[in-house]
C-alpha cells in the first residue's frame, strides 16, 4: 500500500501540486497588484492548500472554531511541527490573516514574490533596525484589523516537540492590546518530518485545535511573560501524551 501510495505521489499528485502551485503564485501577485492583496493574499492560498490536502488524501480535523469571532483581530501563536503546518492553517484555520515569516522564504520561485505581494512579513533578523522594521510592518497591519499568524519557536520542530516560544509574537499583541489565540498543530511532523526533508509524505491525520483567546490582562513585561506562558501551556495541552514535554530544538 505504501509503494502504491508513493507511485501515486510521483506520478499523479506531484504535477498537479507543482501546476496548482505555480498557478496560486501567478493569481496572488496579479491579484494583489491590481487591487486587494488582503483577499488575493488568503483566497487563492486557502484553495491551494485544501486542494494539497485533498490531493494527497490527508484528513483533517479542526476544533474550535467557535472560540474565535470573526469580526475580531488576533494574534494567532501555533506550534511548529513541519512543512504541512503551513497548508492546514491557511486552508482550515478559516480567518483572513498575515503570516511573519523567514525572510529566507522570499527566495523561493514565484512563491516567494507571492508572499510579498500579499504583504505577508518577512521577519529579518540581520540587525536591529531590521528588526524593528519587521515589527513595525506587522503592527500596521494588526493596526489594519488583519489577524496576525506566528510560529513562535521560530523553526519547524526536530522531533515534533515544542521548543521554547519567542517574546516577538507576545510584545505586538501587548503592545496593541489584542487577544492571543494559541494554537495546537498534531500530525505535520508525521507527514514530513524536518529531518527528511522534501521527500516522500506519509499519510496521517492532521489536526488543529484552536483554544479560547487568552485576553490582555494589562500591559508591560509581566503581561507579556503571562500571556506566553499561559499560551505555551495551551498549545502544550493540546498535543496527544508522546508528543508533550519540552525538547530544545537544535537552531532555537
Amino acid at each position: 500500500m505504501m509503494l502504491l501510495y508513493r507511485i501515486y505521489q510521483l506520478c499523479i499528485a506531484l504535477p498537479i501540486l507543482l501546476v496548482c502551485t505555480m498557478l496560486t503564485a501567478i493569481v496572488t501577485i496579479i491579484g494583489s497588484w491590481i487591487g486587494n492583496a488582503h483577499f488575493w493574499g488568503y483566497y487563492p492560498g486557502k484553495i491551494w492548500s485544501i486542494i494539497i490536502c485533498r490531493v494527497l488524501f490527508i484528513p483533517v480535523i479542526v476544533r474550535g472554531h467557535e472560540n474565535v469571532d470573526k469580526k475580531t483581530s488576533y494574534v494567532f501563536v501555533a506550534n511548529h511541527q513541519g512543512a504541512f503546518d503551513i497548508f492546514l492553517i491557511y486552508g482550515f484555520l478559516g480567518r483572513n490573516f498575515k503570516w511573519m515569516m523567514k525572510k529566507s522564504l522570499r527566495k523561493i520561485f514565484l512563491v516567494g514574490k507571492a508572499c510579498e505581494s500579499a504583504r505577508h512579513i518577512f521577519v529579518d533578523k540581520s540587525g536591529p533596525k531590521k528588526i524593528q522594521e519587521t515589527y513595525a510592518k506587522a503592527r500596521e497591519i494588526l493596526k489594519e484589523g488583519t489577524s496576525l499568524v506566528v510560529f513562535p519557536e521560530g523553526a519547524r520542530s526536530f522531533t515534533g516537540h515544542m521548543g521554547v516560544f519567542k517574546k516577538g509574537a507576545f510584545q505586538l499583541a501587548d503592545e496593541l492590546q489584542l487577544p492571543v489565540v494559541p494554537v495546537t498543530i498534531n500530525g505535520s511532523f508525521d507527514i514530513l518530518p524536518r529531518t527528511k526533508g522534501f521527500g516522500f509524505v506519509r499519510r496521517s491525520k492532521l489536526t488543529l485545535t484552536i483554544h479560547h483567546p487568552i485576553l490582555p490582562k494589562g500591559k508591560g513585561p509581566e503581561n507579556i511573560k503571562e500571556t506566553m506562558e499561559e499560551a505555551y501551556q495551551a498549545v502544550m495541552a493540546g498535543l496527544p501524551s508522546e508528543r508533550q514535554g519540552f525538547i530544545k530544538n537544535e537552531d532555537q
